[in-house]
């Protein structure tokens, strides 16, 4: 039997695409959603262009039919937008009837008492949620395009084999692995010796074989790995021939330090790129301090201050870290832009760098991926467990998104940054707060 979801305003803010993600079950969309998807219209950031995506859909499937009596989607079942039935519904004391979230909830409610089977209210508002089951409703988070946090793809795995296999790795500088099919592009793998755990060695899936690394011990601007996952990264950082680089982990993995580091040693050293190209989302934590004076350098320089810190860190050999920063964004070789202005643009040959990546939703990681142009390498940082944006959550952000979509290509690498080495006390924090 057909189910009817009823979904709120932020699912629709969240993702446009709900809309269609129903199957051929019945979608219905609360006249009170189309009255905050109005308010938010005007707004110029991704939740202003998801209601404005939203309101298109929505009026040119008036064409078809009426949206009170209900318009066919294309996978079976309808569309229909409903009125609050505010009369009809006895709320218990305490709910004001005339909030956005109340008058949704009494649609639901409606069909719900009505007889209509099914029912089921779509919000990613966990208070509406937990309304919604006091009053009997069924309620669910929207899951079209969540991953599952809990089993995301690290990157990295252990194998035990036997001396012989370890000696056949060392000596040949590969080794056939015989479960290839359950491995993927650029996997990485601790190798340990079945008759002496003390024996290890680090290696790379590629093309059917486990390889060694090329740069376990390359330094790059002072940096080099200091524990596995790191040096894991930074075989990623530094080969050419991937073009996505995921790193995730709590604060002080070093996932922005390799990126940056590698980045100088790829533009400034070897030429291997024009330009460096750093970008975060403006999103912040906690409340907002508002507008911001001055040029577009100056109001971006407290939103991207943690890219200076760590530039100026790998700069700290030099006289005036501060001038060479300087002089570098002058003749076009370091460029930090925020998201905002990515859009439309073509990126041919640089080494790009996108911090804080968990803060941007899907469709936000597939603007900035396809803004990618030849000759481009792509780096995305960020911890999952840190999450700025209203809408979003260790599943439902981008960054965890993109890495299990993306995991079984030639051209992507993954490693999730497990250890803290900024200090013993970050480490400390990162662990036990």
């Amino acid at each position: 039997m057909p189910k009817t979801y009823v979904l709120d305003t932020n699912v629709l803010l969240h993702n446009p695409g709900a809309l269609f993600a129903f199957e051929d079950n019945n979608v219905v969309i609360p006249f009170a959603v189309i009255e905050e998807i109005d308010n938010q219209k005007k707004r110029q950031d991704e939740i202003g262009r998801n209601a404005r995506v939203v309101s298109r859909e929505l009026d040119a499937m008036r064409a078809s039919s009426s949206l009170s009596e209900g318009v066919p989607l294309p996978s079976g079942g309808l569309l229909t937008i409903e009125l609050n039935h505010a009369n009809k519904v006895s709320f218990p004391k305490g709910l004001d009837p005339e909030k956005y979230d109340n008058r949704i909830l009494a649609v639901a409610y409606n069909l719900n008492i009505s007889g209509q089977e099914n029912v089921i209210l779509v919000t990613k508002d966990l208070n509406l949620r937990i309304k919604a089951d006091v009053l009997g409703i069924r309620a669910e988070d929207f899951y079209n395009d969540k991953v599952d946090y809990d089993k995301l793809y690290s990157g990295v795995e252990e194998l035990y084999i036997t001396a012989s296999e370890l000696d056949r790795f060392y000596k040949g500088g590969k080794l056939d692995y015989a479960n290839s099919g359950s491995a993927l592009p650029n996997q990485f793998f601790v190798l340990k010796c079945h008759e002496n755990q003390s024996q290890s060695a680090m290696a790379r899936f590629s093309k059917g074989c486990l390889v060694p690394l090329a740069h376990s011990e390359a330094t790059s601007w002072g940096i080099r790995g200091l524990n596995k996952e790191q040096k894991f990264a930074i075989e990623l950082l530094l080969n050419d021939q991937i073009k996505i680089v995921t790193l995730i982990g709590r604060a002080g993995t070093g996932k922005t330090l390799l990126a940056l580091a590698v980045g100088l040693e790829k533009v400034l050293e070897e030429n291997a790129y024009a330009r460096l190209l750093i970008t975060r989302p403006v999103v912040p934590m906690g409340d907002d301090l508002g507008y911001l004076p001055g040029t577009k350098e100056e109001k971006l320089r407290p939103w991207m201050q943690p890219i200076y810190d760590n530039l100026e860190f790998l700069l700290r050999n030099t006289s005036e870290p501060y001038e060479v920063l300087q002089d570098m964004t002058r003749r076009g070789m370091l460029d930090l832009e925020p998201l905002t202005y990515i859009r439309g643009r073509s990126i041919p040959r640089q080494f790009i760098i996108c911090d804080e990546a968990q803060n941007l939703s899907p469709h936000m990681i597939k603007t900035l991926i396809t803004r990618v142009g030849e000759d481009t390498k792509i780096v995305l940082t960020g911890d999952p467990e840190q999450i700025d944006h209203p809408y979003l959550d260790a599943s439902s952000n981008g960054l965890t998104y993109l890495i299990e979509r993306i995991k079984g290509e030639e051209i992507t690498g993954h490693v999730t940054l497990v250890k803290g080495e900024r200090s013993r006390v970050a480490e400390l924090g990162g662990r036990l707060l």
